[in-house]
Protein backbone atom coordinates (compact mmCIF):
# COMPACT_ATOMS: atom_id res chain seq x y z
CA UNK A 1 0.00 0.00 0.00
CA UNK A 2 1.30 3.26 -0.66
CA UNK A 3 2.64 5.75 1.92
CA UNK A 4 -0.10 7.90 3.53
CA UNK A 5 0.10 11.33 5.97
CA UNK A 6 -1.65 9.81 8.43
CA UNK A 7 1.45 6.87 8.81
CA UNK A 8 3.68 9.98 9.10
CA UNK A 9 1.93 11.81 10.95
CA UNK A 10 1.78 8.75 13.65
CA UNK A 11 5.53 8.27 12.92
CA UNK A 12 6.40 11.61 14.18
CA UNK A 13 4.17 11.59 17.27
CA UNK A 14 5.25 7.86 18.32
CA UNK A 15 8.94 10.00 17.67
CA UNK A 16 8.36 12.82 19.74
CA UNK A 17 6.43 10.81 22.77
CA UNK A 18 8.67 8.02 22.68
CA UNK A 19 5.02 6.16 23.37
CA UNK A 20 2.58 4.22 20.91
CA UNK A 21 0.81 4.69 24.13
CA UNK A 22 0.58 8.42 24.15
CA UNK A 23 0.78 8.75 20.16
CA UNK A 24 -2.47 7.04 20.28
CA UNK A 25 -4.29 9.21 22.43
CA UNK A 26 -2.90 12.04 20.91
CA UNK A 27 -4.87 11.04 17.81
CA UNK A 28 -7.89 9.13 19.79
CA UNK A 29 -7.26 5.91 18.00
CA UNK A 30 -6.19 2.67 19.33
CA UNK A 31 -2.84 1.50 19.94
CA UNK A 32 -3.06 -1.22 17.76
CA UNK A 33 -3.97 1.06 14.81
CA UNK A 34 -0.78 3.10 16.06
CA UNK A 35 1.44 -0.28 15.64
CA UNK A 36 0.26 -1.60 12.14
CA UNK A 37 0.73 2.11 10.43
CA UNK A 38 4.39 1.65 11.86
CA UNK A 39 4.22 -1.80 10.21
CA UNK A 40 2.81 -0.66 7.50
CA UNK A 41 5.23 2.38 6.83
CA UNK A 42 8.50 -0.04 7.57
CA UNK A 43 7.04 -2.35 4.97
CA UNK A 44 6.13 0.21 2.27
CA UNK A 45 10.04 1.43 2.90
CA UNK A 46 11.66 -1.50 4.06
CA UNK A 47 13.59 0.06 7.06
CA UNK A 48 13.53 -0.40 10.70
CA UNK A 49 12.26 2.75 11.89
CA UNK A 50 12.61 2.19 15.64
CA UNK A 51 13.53 -0.40 18.19
CA UNK A 52 11.29 -1.24 21.73
CA UNK A 53 13.56 -2.50 24.20
CA UNK A 54 12.24 -2.78 27.77
CA UNK A 55 9.44 -0.20 27.35
CA UNK A 56 11.99 1.92 25.78
CA UNK A 57 11.59 3.12 22.01
CA UNK A 58 14.63 4.45 19.85
CA UNK A 59 14.74 5.71 16.87
CA UNK A 60 17.19 3.32 14.21
CA UNK A 61 19.98 5.94 12.34
CA UNK A 62 17.57 5.69 9.15
CA UNK A 63 14.34 6.46 11.46
CA UNK A 64 16.30 9.43 12.72
CA UNK A 65 17.01 10.60 8.58
CA UNK A 66 13.40 10.06 8.10
CA UNK A 67 12.27 11.79 10.71
CA UNK A 68 12.97 14.63 9.77
CA UNK A 69 12.07 14.44 6.27
CA UNK A 70 8.43 13.55 7.62
CA UNK A 71 8.47 16.68 9.70
CA UNK A 72 9.16 18.66 6.68
CA UNK A 73 6.76 16.53 4.10
CA UNK A 74 3.59 17.32 7.07
CA UNK A 75 4.89 20.67 7.20
CA UNK A 76 4.16 21.39 3.61
CA UNK A 77 1.44 19.51 3.49
CA UNK A 78 -0.80 21.86 6.04
CA UNK A 79 0.78 24.65 3.87
CA UNK A 80 -0.45 23.09 1.02
CA UNK A 81 -3.58 21.79 2.23
CA UNK A 82 -4.58 25.86 3.33
CA UNK A 83 -3.54 26.89 0.12
CA UNK A 84 -5.76 24.24 -1.70
CA UNK A 85 -8.80 24.80 0.96
CA UNK A 86 -8.54 28.88 0.02
CA UNK A 87 -8.94 28.36 -3.28
CA UNK A 88 -12.03 26.09 -3.14
CA UNK A 89 -13.55 28.03 -0.81
CA UNK A 90 -13.50 25.70 2.03
CA UNK A 91 -12.49 27.52 4.47
CA UNK A 92 -16.45 28.48 5.36
CA UNK A 93 -19.46 26.34 4.71
CA UNK A 94 -21.69 23.39 6.04
CA UNK A 95 -21.08 19.78 6.10
CA UNK A 96 -24.16 17.46 6.13
CA UNK A 97 -23.21 13.42 7.07
CA UNK A 98 -25.35 10.57 7.00
CA UNK A 99 -24.49 7.43 9.26
CA UNK A 100 -25.41 4.36 10.06
CA UNK A 101 -25.81 2.29 13.10
CA UNK A 102 -22.86 1.74 15.60
CA UNK A 103 -20.21 0.44 12.97
CA UNK A 104 -20.01 3.92 11.39
CA UNK A 105 -21.52 6.48 14.26
CA UNK A 106 -18.70 4.75 17.20
CA UNK A 107 -15.89 3.23 15.06
CA UNK A 108 -15.42 5.69 12.48
CA UNK A 109 -16.94 9.13 12.88
CA UNK A 110 -16.19 10.32 16.30
CA UNK A 111 -12.22 10.01 14.97
CA UNK A 112 -13.12 11.42 11.61
CA UNK A 113 -14.73 14.24 12.66
CA UNK A 114 -11.99 15.45 15.33
CA UNK A 115 -9.49 15.32 12.47
CA UNK A 116 -12.06 17.11 10.33
CA UNK A 117 -12.47 19.90 12.46
CA UNK A 118 -8.95 20.64 13.31
CA UNK A 119 -8.37 20.47 9.56
CA UNK A 120 -11.30 22.71 8.09
CA UNK A 121 -12.43 24.40 11.62
CA UNK A 122 -14.86 26.82 9.74
CA UNK A 123 -16.86 24.88 8.41
CA UNK A 124 -20.40 23.36 10.14
CA UNK A 125 -21.11 19.80 10.57
CA UNK A 126 -24.30 18.44 10.71
CA UNK A 127 -25.13 14.70 10.96
CA UNK A 128 -28.32 12.45 10.38
CA UNK A 129 -28.28 9.28 12.05
CA UNK A 130 -30.64 6.21 10.29
CA UNK A 131 -30.49 2.86 8.88
CA UNK A 132 -28.24 2.25 5.76
CA UNK A 133 -31.46 1.99 3.49
CA UNK A 134 -32.12 5.40 5.26
CA UNK A 135 -28.64 6.85 4.37
CA UNK A 136 -28.48 5.75 0.79
CA UNK A 137 -32.55 7.83 0.66
CA UNK A 138 -30.33 10.72 1.81
CA UNK A 139 -28.03 11.15 -0.84
CA UNK A 140 -30.01 9.88 -3.24
CA UNK A 141 -32.13 12.77 -2.26
CA UNK A 142 -29.56 15.43 -1.34
CA UNK A 143 -30.71 15.63 2.62
CA UNK A 144 -27.17 14.84 3.04
CA UNK A 145 -24.04 15.56 0.82
CA UNK A 146 -22.04 12.57 2.18
CA UNK A 147 -23.21 9.60 3.97
CA UNK A 148 -21.37 5.96 4.86
CA UNK A 149 -22.73 3.17 3.20
CA UNK A 150 -22.53 -0.66 3.07
CA UNK A 151 -21.27 -1.15 -0.47
CA UNK A 152 -21.31 -1.93 -3.24
CA UNK A 153 -24.85 0.26 -4.15
CA UNK A 154 -24.74 1.11 -7.98
CA UNK A 155 -26.88 4.49 -7.84
CA UNK A 156 -24.86 6.14 -5.92
CA UNK A 157 -20.51 7.20 -6.45
CA UNK A 158 -18.82 5.00 -3.90
CA UNK A 159 -15.41 5.63 -1.93
CA UNK A 160 -14.23 2.12 -0.40
CA UNK A 161 -12.54 2.47 3.50
CA UNK A 162 -12.47 -0.93 4.85
CA UNK A 163 -13.71 -4.58 5.42
CA UNK A 164 -16.41 -5.30 8.12
CA UNK A 165 -17.78 -8.53 9.08
CA UNK A 166 -20.50 -10.16 11.22
CA UNK A 167 -20.46 -11.84 14.48
CA UNK A 168 -22.67 -13.49 16.67
CA UNK A 169 -23.04 -12.99 20.59
CA UNK A 170 -23.86 -15.84 22.47
CA UNK A 171 -24.25 -16.39 25.71
CA UNK A 172 -21.08 -18.13 28.01
CA UNK A 173 -23.27 -20.39 29.08
CA UNK A 174 -24.74 -21.73 25.93
CA UNK A 175 -22.57 -24.94 24.47
CA UNK A 176 -22.22 -23.29 21.05
CA UNK A 177 -20.10 -20.79 22.94
CA UNK A 178 -16.94 -23.10 23.03
CA UNK A 179 -16.81 -23.07 19.34
CA UNK A 180 -14.30 -21.22 17.96
CA UNK A 181 -16.41 -20.12 15.29
CA UNK A 182 -19.78 -20.69 14.27
CA UNK A 183 -21.93 -22.27 11.52
CA UNK A 184 -24.58 -19.41 11.05
CA UNK A 185 -27.01 -22.79 10.82
CA UNK A 186 -26.62 -23.32 14.61
CA UNK A 187 -28.18 -20.02 15.05
CA UNK A 188 -31.77 -21.40 14.11
CA UNK A 189 -31.41 -23.67 17.44
CA UNK A 190 -31.85 -20.81 19.56
CA UNK A 191 -34.13 -17.74 20.87
CA UNK A 192 -32.76 -15.02 18.72
CA UNK A 193 -32.69 -10.99 19.12
CA UNK A 194 -32.55 -8.98 15.54
CA UNK A 195 -31.34 -5.79 15.79
CA UNK A 196 -33.70 -3.08 14.29
CA UNK A 197 -30.59 -0.38 14.17
CA UNK A 198 -28.84 0.14 10.67
CA UNK A 199 -27.81 -3.59 10.49
CA UNK A 200 -31.18 -5.21 10.28
CA UNK A 201 -31.81 -5.53 6.26
CA UNK A 202 -28.08 -6.70 6.24
CA UNK A 203 -28.47 -9.47 8.96
CA UNK A 204 -31.73 -10.40 7.55
CA UNK A 205 -30.39 -11.01 3.91
CA UNK A 206 -28.21 -12.94 5.13
CA UNK A 207 -30.32 -15.08 7.62
CA UNK A 208 -32.12 -15.77 4.10
CA UNK A 209 -29.30 -16.05 2.36
CA UNK A 210 -28.21 -19.00 4.78
CA UNK A 211 -31.90 -20.52 4.66
CA UNK A 212 -31.83 -20.09 8.38
CA UNK A 213 -35.36 -19.30 10.29
CA UNK A 214 -34.10 -17.74 13.46
CA UNK A 215 -36.77 -17.98 16.29
CA UNK A 216 -37.36 -14.46 17.07
CA UNK A 217 -37.19 -13.67 20.65
CA UNK A 218 -36.92 -9.90 20.54
CA UNK A 219 -36.50 -7.33 18.37
CA UNK A 220 -34.10 -4.44 19.74
CA UNK A 221 -32.97 -0.75 18.14
CA UNK A 222 -29.93 -0.28 20.94
CA UNK A 223 -26.66 -2.34 20.93
CA UNK A 224 -26.59 -1.91 24.39
CA UNK A 225 -30.20 -3.25 25.25
CA UNK A 226 -29.03 -6.35 22.57
CA UNK A 227 -25.71 -7.52 24.36
CA UNK A 228 -27.63 -6.69 27.54
CA UNK A 229 -30.37 -9.51 26.63
CA UNK A 230 -27.66 -11.63 25.83
CA UNK A 231 -25.90 -11.44 28.86
CA UNK A 232 -28.78 -12.23 31.08
CA UNK A 233 -29.35 -15.72 28.36
CA UNK A 234 -32.03 -14.19 26.58
CA UNK A 235 -30.56 -15.63 23.40
CA UNK A 236 -28.21 -15.08 20.42
CA UNK A 237 -27.39 -11.78 18.39
CA UNK A 238 -25.62 -11.19 14.84
CA UNK A 239 -24.41 -7.95 15.11
CA UNK A 240 -21.64 -5.86 12.82
CA UNK A 241 -17.89 -6.81 14.38
CA UNK A 242 -17.21 -3.33 14.73
CA UNK A 243 -19.39 -2.43 16.34
CA UNK A 244 -18.26 -4.47 19.13
CA UNK A 245 -15.54 -3.17 21.02
CA UNK A 246 -13.81 -4.50 23.77
CA UNK A 247 -15.05 -1.84 26.39
CA UNK A 248 -18.50 -2.98 25.88
CA UNK A 249 -17.49 -6.86 26.06
CA UNK A 250 -16.08 -5.92 28.94
CA UNK A 251 -19.06 -4.63 30.69
CA UNK A 252 -20.75 -7.98 29.38
CA UNK A 253 -19.12 -10.74 31.11
CA UNK A 254 -21.34 -13.40 29.95
CA UNK A 255 -21.39 -12.58 26.20
CA UNK A 256 -18.77 -14.12 24.19
CA UNK A 257 -19.05 -13.25 20.44
CA UNK A 258 -17.64 -15.65 17.95
CA UNK A 259 -17.01 -15.00 13.92
CA UNK A 260 -20.02 -16.66 11.29
CA UNK A 261 -18.91 -19.53 8.93
CA UNK A 262 -19.67 -18.98 5.40
CA UNK A 263 -17.55 -15.95 5.81
CA UNK A 264 -20.11 -12.80 6.03
CA UNK A 265 -17.52 -9.41 5.34
CA UNK A 266 -19.49 -6.60 4.18
CA UNK A 267 -16.95 -3.27 2.55
CA UNK A 268 -17.74 -0.01 4.55
CA UNK A 269 -17.54 3.21 2.37
CA UNK A 270 -18.30 6.56 2.00
CA UNK A 271 -20.98 7.39 -0.56
CA UNK A 272 -22.57 10.77 -2.43
CA UNK A 273 -25.21 10.70 -5.74
CA UNK A 274 -22.68 12.61 -7.82
CA UNK A 275 -18.76 12.79 -7.51
CA UNK A 276 -18.76 15.50 -10.04
CA UNK A 277 -21.07 17.70 -7.98
CA UNK A 278 -19.99 16.98 -4.94
CA UNK A 279 -19.23 19.79 -2.79
CA UNK A 280 -15.81 21.00 -1.58
CA UNK A 281 -16.20 20.52 2.09
CA UNK A 282 -17.70 17.06 0.73
CA UNK A 283 -14.95 16.03 -1.03
CA UNK A 284 -12.41 16.97 1.46
CA UNK A 285 -14.16 14.64 4.22
CA UNK A 286 -13.94 11.44 1.71
CA UNK A 287 -10.36 12.68 1.18
CA UNK A 288 -9.45 12.73 4.85
CA UNK A 289 -11.43 9.29 5.29
CA UNK A 290 -9.63 7.43 2.92
CA UNK A 291 -6.08 8.43 4.50
CA UNK A 292 -7.33 7.63 7.91
CA UNK A 293 -9.05 4.19 7.27
CA UNK A 294 -8.32 3.14 3.72
CA UNK A 295 -4.63 1.81 4.51
CA UNK A 296 -6.59 -0.45 7.31
CA UNK A 297 -9.31 -2.53 4.06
Amino acid sequence: MPMTFTQLEIFVLVAEYQSFTLAAKQLNITQSAVSHALKSLEKHWNVRLMTREQNQIELTHIGRQLLQHAKELLNTAQIMQQEVSASLGIQQGTLRIGSFGASASIHLLPELLKAYRQRYPHIEIYVEEGTDHEVAQWIQQRQVDVGFAVLPRPHLDTFPLLQDIFIALIPASYPIARHAQLNIQELAHYPFILTKAGSQTHVEQLLRRHGVRPKIQYQMLQLLTILNMVNLQEGVAIVADMSMTPELLQLHPNVVKRPLTPNTQRQIGLAVKDAQSASPAARAFIQLAQEMFYFDA
